[in-house]
Formats: structure tokens, C-alpha cells, sequence
């Protein structure tokens, strides 16, 4: 019998806002006023927190963290559609999402620092998850909420982040296969900046985009320009729209790139080029939303100043709540090695208490 064509797949690309800041008339979703403002002040406020645990780290304040710098549209524009009965589920890369969700930065400063207690939200910070450091791990805990969720017939959606490096772990394909066959309310979010530490996209995969993975487990693909915040908003509207009506998952990359080093303990000079690096500058998801508000007569300079300073001062007051903070117990971390106390342990844990003290005192 000859061969014959049984199915054929195509891959969509969307982008809203070109590099100059100019919408696409019949895409932009023209979001009321507020929103927009929105938009603006949580990239601001992601692209400022960042530089300042930048500052931070150099000081020995806060330890090793990830960078989210060239990034912020690709996590705060779904973010934004994301609805109060949504779950986030995200890596260590989406600060202004978090921060969106109602996270305080506060709980960033300790995370960072090794206090396991930045996990724990304030009263009404509901349905984010804890930073996933397991590469692609945080994909399984999403589809597992989105089944919980389909079983008990709620209308919501889980919204998952990873970057380009985390689909080629095994966890990231169960993850699509099973949510696929269970055809539960989750959206995975694949940042792709272009590099997995000091390991480039062309080494890591063959494919000519992540978005056309989402074809061998029969879910909808897409490909947004993840510099372009209104282009991340629509996609993750469709999506979380299509997931609560019953339309199970989709997997969107957002083409992006990280302008700052892997994490604090990376020196990026050692394997990127320095025109790379400028050529995404000059796609500065901030700059490029920023012309598109002045275009509309929504920002001008003295905004963008007063709110660059208006988001310093929550900064510096964050620091100096982080900073004031001397109540956990040095030794928490014997509380969680077994799930019962072992004698062992125990014994560590005195001589670790016995060493502090000394410590303290002036002594070696």
C-alpha cells in the first residue's frame, strides 16, 4: 500500500508589541488604563528588586539567586491574567510574577538567605506555590493541582513556569503526557532565554522550537515574542480561558533572554559574546512597554521617575524588615531531616549548638 499523509502540524508565532513599541492594531487587547499601569509598575518593581539583591548578594546580605533581568514580560504578563482562584507554580526565575501574586518581597530576601520560612505566605497570599530549585520538578506539581482541581470541578487553572533547560528533563515530558491524557486546566510556561547555564539552545535540542513539543502529546502550541508583554497576556488569556472551559493544556514558549548571569555564583563572560548580550538589550522588554504607554499619552519621565523611586522606598523598607528579623532557630534544619528525631541527629545538632555558642563568644 503507499504511504499517505495522515496528519499535518504547524506552529504559530505571536507577538504584539514590536521592538519599537508599536502594537499590532487588531492584536493589541487593549486593556483598560489601570491594567496597563499595572503592567508597567510590577516589571519596574521586578527589574528594581532584582538589582538590588544584585547588591545585596555582592555584600554578602543574601546568598546565591537567580537573575530575573530581560525576562519580566514573559512572567508578568501571564501573571496578570491569571485569576485569584489560579495556582502559580513557578522555578526561581519569576519574581515579578510572585510578586504580582501577592508575595512579599520580604519572603525573597529570606529564601535567599536560607530561611525555608520565605516559603510561608501572609494571611490572603493563597495558591502559589513554593520556588522549585529541582529543575522541571515544579511541572509535575502542577499537573498534579490541575487534576485535584478537574476532579473536584473547579474552574480554575494552574499556570506552570520553567526555562528552556528544564524540557529536556524527564519530569517536563511526564508532566505533558499526563496532563495531556488527563486533560487537566494547566498552562505551561517555558521561558526560553536561550541558555541553560553556560549551555546554549542549539546543543540542548535539535527542534526548531520548544513550542512544537506540545504536538506529540496532542495539546495547543504557541510561540510568543517573550519580550512583548501584551503578546504573553493574550497568549495566557486563551489559554487559561481554554483550560477552565474544559480545553485542557497548552504549552507556550516565550522567546526571550536572560541579561544577567545564571544565577550570582555564574560569570556569563566566559561563554556569551558581548554583541549577544546588546542585541537584547536594545529588545528591553521595559523599554519597548514603556514607548508603547508614551505613545498612548499614559507615561512620560516624571511618572517613570517618581515610580522608580516610589518602588525604591518598598525596597529599602523590605531590607530593613529582612534584616530586623532575629527569631528563627539556628538549628531548624535538624527538625527536618527524618520525619521522626534520630539519635544521630540529635548528636549533631548539640555539637552545632555547642559550636555557635563558642562562636559567639569570641572563640574558634
Amino acid at each position: 500500500m503507499p504511504r499517505k499523509e495522515i496528519e499535518t502540524f504547524a506552529v504559530s508565532w505571536l507577538q504584539v508589541l514590536d521592538e519599537t513599541g508599536t502594537a499590532d492594531p487588531e492584536l493589541d487587547p487593549k486593556l483598560p488604563q489601570e491594567t496597563l499601569l499595572e503592567l508597567q509598575r510590577a516589571m519596574v518593581r521586578a527589574r528594581e528588586s532584582d538589582a538590588r539583591m544584585l547588591r545585596l548578594q555582592r555584600q554578602g546580605r543574601i546568598g546565591t539567586f537567580g537573575p530575573c533581568t530581560g525576562q519580566e514580560a514573559s512572567v508578568c504578563g501571564p501573571a496578570l491574567a491569571m485569576a485569584p482562584q489560579d495556582w502559580f507554580a513557578g522555578s526561581f526565575r519569576e519574581l515579578g510574577g510572585r510578586q504580582i501574586r501577592g508575595e512579599p518581597l520580604t519572603n525573597t530576601f529570606l529564601f535567599h538567605n536560607g530561611f525555608e520560612e520565605g516559603n510561608v505566605q501572609p494571611a490572603g497570599v493563597t495558591r502559589l506555590l513554593p520556588v522549585s530549585i529541582i529543575v522541571g520538578a515544579q511541572t509535575l506539581h502542577a499537573v498534579g493541582a490541575a487534576y485535584a482541581m478537574k476532579y473536584r470541578g473547579e474552574k480554575a487553572c494552574v499556570v506552570t513556569f520553567l526555562g528552556d533547560g528544564a524540557t529536556s528533563e524527564g519530569d517536563f515530558h511526564e508532566a505533558l503526557n499526563f496532563a495531556s491524557v488527563w486533560q487537566v486546566p494547566v498552562v505551561f510556561i517555558v521561558q526560553n532565554n536561550q541558555w541553560a547555564i553556560s549551555i546554549p539552545r542549539r546543543k540542548q535540542m535539535h527542534c526548531r522550537t520548544i513550542a512544537q513539543r506540545a504536538i506529540a502529546y496532542d495539546m495547543p502550541g504557541l510561540q510568543v515574542d517573550g519580550n512583548d508583554v501584551l503578546g504573553m497576556y493574550v497568549a495566557a488569556r486563551e489559554a487559561l480561558d481554554r483550560a477552565r472551559g474544559g480545553g485542557g493544556p497548552t504549552l507556550i514558549e516565550a522567546v526571550t533572554y536572560r541579561l544577567m548571569m545564571h544565577t550570582t555564583a555564574d560569570d556569563p563572560s566566559k561563554y556569551r559574546q558581548d554583541d549577544e548580550v546588546q542585541q537584547w538589550w536594545d529588545r528591553d522588554p521595559l523599554v519597548r512597554f514603556r514607548k508603547y504607554l508614551e505613545a498612548r499619552g499614559l507615561w512620560d519621565a516624571q511618572r517613570q521617575a517618581l515610580l522608580e523611586a516610589e518602588v525604591k522606598r518598598e525596597i529599602d523598607q523590605a531590607v530593613q524588615e529582612f534584616e530586623a528579623r532575629r527569631d528563627f532557630p539556628p538549628d531548624a534544619p535538624f527538625d527536618h531531616v527524618f520525619g521522626t528525631r534520630h539519635a544521630l541527629i540529635e548528636e549533631q545538632r548539640a555539637q552545632f549548638l555547642a559550636d555557635l555558642r563558642l562562636g559567639e563568644g569570641g572563640h574558634a
